[in-house]
């Protein structure tokens, strides 16, 4: 049963609001339902149509609804302005001759099925096929070539086109996922065969989680994939002779042949497009005659067999025959090209035939290009060359036939190329790197599995497994590029191939080193450590080894809660203790290492650095001159300075990094782990301090910045807080949505993705806000419902044993209650609002609406309260103006209300000016109008004095 057909009446209104992007708020009002029902309605649909999140569920019902169930139907029956976008979409130099039939058969089948496989022997012209009918639709088509990409390397290959990273712990093939949720695009896979049950995975995963991407594979056998229609190729009936008169005329165009000869050449070489255009390419030369005449023992060995088999084999045979018209360089280069996955360009030629000029080998690679043997293709401005794969596989055998080896100039090559990449790293095109980015890790790979001999390479030993030489720098070139174009986990990856290579222990333990930092643009803190510890293992000097342990002690202190299983503290100090005693004093770079190393391993349990030691950290870290030390020594101060109760000073060193991040690369691991620590701290801590535009201002630089890129649901609880507090409630009730669907996910799933982090507490104040929002709202059963959320959230049963909720919570209840007017508990939740919070980021609000509270509930103590309440709000924006307003209210001030109403509107905060203003007699109806625009509640009629 169609899944649409167990959907209630009820179901439906939901998932047609759901369709125009509404929150659970917005269609409980919509359909006078509580948003507890709203939820209920919307874990069914999910549950039904077998999707984990509401945006594809949404994109499911818009692609159900416009086509019959097909997403294909979906994207034309919705209308496009303007030419679809086509990526990656080969373009050939010649006209496509035939397959009328098989090109109507494919389109038809993808108007009636999102997964079609073109079928075939090689030489059949199945790509050029894909890309015909892929140009005929109307949408946009992402190719993806599957020729270069090896085992688990599936994923990355899609990544790589669509120009999504991946975002560790999920894997690329996650990221590319989550990008096609909501995408209408064409994807087309070309060659599966090789990684075939790897393209079948995630196939399947884009089939059931991406409802508007329909897939077109290549491949010579089916996918065996659920849906998947076929479009078998055969060979060439009819058209073969129009092909082969095609491509002969093209160079010599007053060519003149009977047409039963070319039909004949043409049945005997079993119709093979590539066969044909390879014995085309020489009727110039030869004529038809003399093409016959050359063919004429070969036609007979191969007449007989007409299975897929003897149809590959006979492929060979006829390009082997055409191996035989070259003369003896074009023959030496052509066997050379088959070391090549990828593409080349001529310097990755002439790098591979030093014997020749540049001028020469470009001649020659022209050659071949007019006897088909090479394809030409222009990606961009840049002109490259490939062979196709059937091609490939000769070349290698003539290699192989041949006993040259040319193994060790290909990783020369590979080892150059990656090192002038990395050398202009910081502007580098994308493209640049993943035209060669294949053929690069080829080379190590063979190298590594000690495939290459390294005699001759400068560095090289006979064993690539033990060089230093090229392999190594290789590999470790391949680190910082990979993890430059956002590919993090293959950076892990060559990172520690690198230490593997090394040619001596400091090497290895440096490599390591950047592995762990890696790790840490993660938060992955027990991995890092673990490789600190390894560098440390490997390092052949006492500094090294100080610095690798004293780095491993700020890995398992500033993000233990990354840790299944915390560091002991004696543990961490003794390791400390070794690395002090180890580390040269006149090293600064080692001092500021140790200096942080003692500022976060100070406090009785973690995050709880000691104050006059993060300052001294910040001075040592100055002096070395390492970026990524300074801002990791100004995190450890902020902390303390956040725990200590000074957030305005926090605050300010936050935008202190944010300045020095501008300016540092975002290519160093560990300049980028503390840029994604960076984004959250500024926020938290703009936030700690009432600065609303500032905390707006960081948040849109998140969304710019690509080193900090995440999932939407771990971005909510940021946008939550920011828009609770300014009065931007339809927003901020749509993020709940997005954080509640990813908790859900990362606490019943059972796996680990890049959501897992939500299982901590830290989102648990982000709930409280939502049920301020709500309270706010008047909806009392979803105020109570989110309180019992963000409860869950922290794993608690009460919200003061929450150290991350604590705060949050009593500041929502005060500031509700405030509002509505229920002040029969007022004087129990201004006591819990004012006590002094162990966690200093929510304190502020908490004590100015908890003083608040008492001044609106008339309590004998109100003066107390707001004197109270003084400290803290002199550390907070927000809370200054909350106290401002209170104290205006407890005393009768006109002016300190005027006061309270500008500081709301510098702030930003919608709904607190508009509730001050109904404070101010000639200013009320303007206060009513601007919660009108909210959909706020009116306040209870104690408000107003």
């Amino acid at each position: 049963m169609e899944w649409r057909e167990q959907v209630s009446a009820r179901e439906g209104e939901v998932l047609a609001a759901i369709r125009g992007h509404q929150s659970n708020a917005q269609i409980a009002a919509q359909l006078d339902l509580s948003i507890r029902t709203v939820e209920s309605h919307v874990a069914s649909l999910l549950r039904k149509a077998g999707v984990p999140d509401r945006r594809t569920l949404a994109a499911l019902a818009d692609a159900s609804a416009a086509g019959g169930a097909t997403a294909s139907s979906a994207a034309r029956g919705a209308g496009t302005t303007g030419a679809p976008a086509a990526a990656g979409l080969p373009v050939f130099p010649t006209s496509f001759v035939g397959r009328e039939q098989e090109l109507a058969a494919a389109s038809t089948a993808l108007e009636q099925s999102r997964l079609v496989s073109l079928v075939g022997a090689g030489g059949m012209g199945k790509t050029r096929l894909a890309v015909e009918v892929a140009e005929g639709l109307e949408r946009d088509v992402l190719f993806v070539d599957l020729v270069p990409v090896r085992a688990g390397g599936v994923g990355q290959a899609v990544a790589q086109v669509l120009g999504v990273v991946e975002r560790p712990p999920g894997t690329p093939a996650d990221a590319v996922i989550d990008r096609l949720r909501s995408e209408r695009v064409l994807l087309v896979l070309d060659n599966c065969e090789h990684v075939i049950a790897e393209v079948g995975e995630l196939v399947a995963r884009i089939l059931r989680l991406c409802p508007q991407t329909t897939i077109l594979a290549t491949s010579r056998e089916r996918l065996a994939v659920p849906g998947e229609r076929l479009v078998q190729v055969p060979p060439l009936g009819d058209e073969a002779a129009r092909l082969f008169l095609d491509r002969a005329r093209a160079t010599d165009p007053e060519l003149v042949a009977e047409s039963a000869e070319v039909e004949q050449l043409c049945v005997a070489l079993d119709g093979m497009p590539l066969a044909i255009e390879l014995v085309g390419a020489r009727t110039a030369s030869l004529g038809v005659d003399g093409v016959g005449a050359a063919l004429d023992d070969l036609l007979r060995l191969i007449s007989g067999g007409r299975g897929p088999d003897e149809r590959h084999h006979s492929l060979g045979d006829v390009i082997g025959w055409s191996l035989e018209l070259l003369d003896d360089d074009e023959r030496v280069l052509f066997r050379r090209l088959g070391v090549f996955v990828g593409g080349f360009d001529l310097d990755a030629v002439a790098a591979l035939n030093p014997e020749q000029g540049r001028g020469a080998v470009a001649d020659l690679i022209g050659r071949l290009v007019d006897r088909s043997l090479v394809v030409h293709r222009r990606v961009g401005a840049a002109t490259r060359w490939s062979l196709l794969e059937t091609v490939r596989a000769v070349a290698l055998r003539e290699l192989e036939t041949s006993g040259e080896d040319v193994g060790p100039r290909y990783l020369q090559w590979a080892a150059a190329t990656a090192a002038r990449m990395e050398a202009r790293i910081d502007h580098l095109e994308a493209a640049e790197f993943d035209a060669v980015a294949d053929d690069l890790r080829h080379a190590l790979t063979q190298a590594v599995r000690g495939e290459t001999a390294t005699e001759g390479i400068p560095g090289g030993t006979a064993s690539a497994g033990g060089s230093g030489g090229a392999a190594y720098w290789l590999a470790k070139g391949l680190g910082r590029l990979s993890f430059g174009r956002g590919q993090v986990m293959a950076a892990d990856e060559h990172y520690r191939t690198a230490a593997e290579l090394a040619p001596d222990p400091a090497a290895a333990a440096e490599d390591l080193g950047l592995a762990a930092s890696v790790a840490l643009t993660t938060a992955n803190g027990e991995t890092a450590f673990g490789l600190f510890m390894q560098a440390a293992t490997r390092a052949d000097s006492a500094g090294a080894r100080a610095v690798a342990l004293a780095s491993a002690v700020v890995a398992a202190t500033r993000f233990s809660m990354a840790f299944t299983e915390p560091v002991p503290r004696d543990r961490l100090v003794a390791l400390l203790e070794e690395a002090t005693a180890l580390a040269d004093p006149a090293d600064e770079r080692s001092e500021a290492v140790l200096a942080m190393a003692r500022a976060w391993v100070s406090g009785e349990t973690p995050l709880e650095p000691d104050l006059e030691l993060s300052r001294a950290a910040v001075s040592a870290a100055r002096r070395s001159g390492d970026d990524a030390l300074v801002l990791g020594a100004l995190d450890a101060l902020g902390t303390a300075l956040a725990n200590a109760g000074r957030l305005r000073q926090a605050h300010r060193l936050s935008d202190e990094r944010l300045r020095l991040a501008a300016t540092a690369s975002r290519f160093e691991p560990a300049v980028a782990a503390e840029l994604v620590d960076l984004f959250h701290v500024a926020s938290t801590s703009a936030l700690a301090a009432g600065d609303l535009p500032a905390a707006a201002s960081i948040a849109e630089q998140a969304s710019r910045d690509g080193a900090v890129a995440t999932h939407p649901a771990i971005v909510a609880p940021r946008l939550i807080r920011l828009c609770g507090l300014s009065g931007r409630f339809d927003e901020a009730l749509a993020q709940a949505d997005v954080l509640w669907d990813g908790w859900l996910y990362a606490t019943t799933a059972g796996v680990e993705s890049e959501l897992s982090s939500l299982r901590g507490d830290w989102p648990a104040s982000a709930a409280a806000i939502v049920a301020l929002v709500h309270g706010l709202r008047g909806d009392g059963p979803a105020f109570e419902e989110w309180r019992s959320r963000a409860r869950r959230m922290a794993h608690v049963a009460d919200a003061a044993d929450s150290l991350a909720l604590a705060a949050a919570a009593a500041f929502s209840d005060a500031r509700v209650a405030a509002h509505t007017g229920r002040y029969a508990d007022a004087p129990q939740l201004v006591a819990a609002a004012l006590v002094p919070f162990a966690e200093k980021w929510w304190m502020a609000y908490a004590h100015a609406t908890g003083a608040e509270l008492a001044v609106v509930a008339g309590l004998p103590d109100a003066a107390e309260r707001l004197a109270e309440a003084g400290p803290a709000a002199a550390e907070n924006d927000w809370a200054a103006a909350c106290l401002t307003r209170a104290t205006a209210r407890h005393t009768g001030d006109p002016q300190l209300m005027a006061e309270a109403v500008m500081r709301w509107e510098r702030l930003g905060a919608r709904f607190e000016h508009a509730v001050t203003l109904l404070l101010l007699p000639e200013r009320s109806a303007e206060g009513r109008s601007e919660l009108a625009a909210l959909k706020a509640a009116m306040p209870g009629h104690q408000w107003i004095p």
